[in-house]
């Protein structure tokens, strides 16, 4: 296939979906990454598109996806980062878990322990917890936001700000070396921010996909984190960058 023509049936997937992964379009597409981001650069240039976090969309189309969509998204990535994410929790901890995909994952992993309370502004992590037997579940109060599923604003805020967390798990829509952490929403940003000030210990969830995603609204820098847990097609260099900032890594290996 010749680059125009596939940057034509690159259009026709993405005009369908709204928003595509890098790793899917190339499955779509029969071709590697890179040539999809060359084609998406291409595509960018030309006024067609706009490339976000990990993939692409149509230009002017929203850049927000529903957590229906991401839930699927990078499934593999997201089920071994939970994995290791369980390794951390204690009998007997309080945990707090921001709204997301990834932190979803991991919550309904959770099992088989004694005595944890939890928090979140998450309500499909709060029915999930439920449908696994937890009963101490605090779900703030607030706005209800789609397409994130969140609670959020003042009353998010202050139910946050009256408790404390041993351990909180954070779920981005973007990392970056110089931008830190980011989400797409000011709301969501301020409470993911309560989260972190309320909490012992910061454990960040992302997968390599989120990485050089810089969204509008910043949340924090990355010396703020205490410990990231990505999936193994996270590079060395951005590794480094994690370290450099005194985050402790934990590689969540993915099967070829």
């Amino acid at each position: 296939m010749y680059p125009q023509q596939r940057r034509e049936q690159m259009m026709l997937l993405l005009s369908k979906h709204g928003f595509i992964p890098i790793d899917e379009l190339a499955k779509m597409l029969n071709v590697s990454p890179m040539t999809v981001r060359r084609d998406l650069n291409a595509l960018e240039a030309e006024g067609q598109v706009q490339k976000v976090t990990g993939g692409g969309k149509v230009a002017g189309a929203s850049s927000e996806i529903s957590f229906a969509t991401k839930r699927v998204m990078q499934q593999a990535e997201k089920h071994v980062i939970a994995k290791e994410a369980l390794k951390l929790i204690e009998p007997g901890m309080t945990i707090a878990f921001s709204a997301g995909t990834t932190t979803w994952a991991l919550a309904g992993m959770v099992r088989g322990f004694e005595r944890l309370t939890f928090l979140t502004n998450s309500t499909n992590i709060a029915v999930d917890l439920s449908n696994n037997g937890w009963e101490d579940i605090v779900l703030t109060g607030g706005n209800f936001r789609t397409p994130s599923d969140a609670l959020v604003g003042p009353i998010a805020e202050q139910c946050i700000r009256q408790l404390h967390t041993d351990i909180m798990f954070l779920g981005v829509h973007g990392i970056h070396a110089e931008s830190g952490i980011s989400t797409p929403n000011l709301l969501e940003a301020a409470v993911d921010r309560a989260l972190m000030e309320q909490t012992d210990k910061v454990i960040l969830l992302f997968d390599h996909t989120k990485w050089d995603g810089v969204a509008f609204a910043h949340i924090a820098d990355l010396d703020e984190i205490d410990v990231a847990i990505t999936d193994n097609g996270t590079s060395e260099r951005q590794i480094e960058v994690l370290q450099k900032a005194g985050i402790e890594v934990v590689l969540a290996n993915l099967e070829p």
